[in-house]
């Protein structure tokens, strides 16, 4: 099965920011599944700083308004298609049951 790519933006030194397959890439290593707004991000100040047009942040990746869209529905797209398998549907309540543990407080 092919790779879903999706091309975000290019970092000013020449990484490729990409969403591949669900999860948000620098330069083919995933970062992460999750954008956070910039205004609940806890180190807000010092990013918009550096970055004053950055909406959104993934990992340590400042992202605009328009990238993020981008990004979100990359990672919208990836997590609406659906692996049959008993392999894919392990996978899918492992997650589910991390999730639901890490909103618990469990580390």
């Amino acid at each position: 099965m092919n790779p879903q790519i999706t091309p975000v933006k290019t970092t000013l030194d020449g990484r490729r920011v990409e969403v591949i397959d669900g999860q948000l890439c620098l330069d083919g290593v995933p970062e992460t599944t999750v954008l956070v707004p910039l205004s609940e991000h806890p180190n807000r100040q010092a990013i918009a700083r550096l970055m004053p047009e950055a909406a959104y942040v993934a990992g340590r990746l400042p992202l605009t308004l328009s990238e993020a869209a981008t990004a979100q529905g990359a990672l919208t797209q990836a997590q609406r298609r659906f692996d049959a398998s008993p392999s894919g549907i392990n996978q899918r309540i492992r997650r589910a049951l991390w999730a639901k543990a890490e909103a618990d407080g469990v580390e």
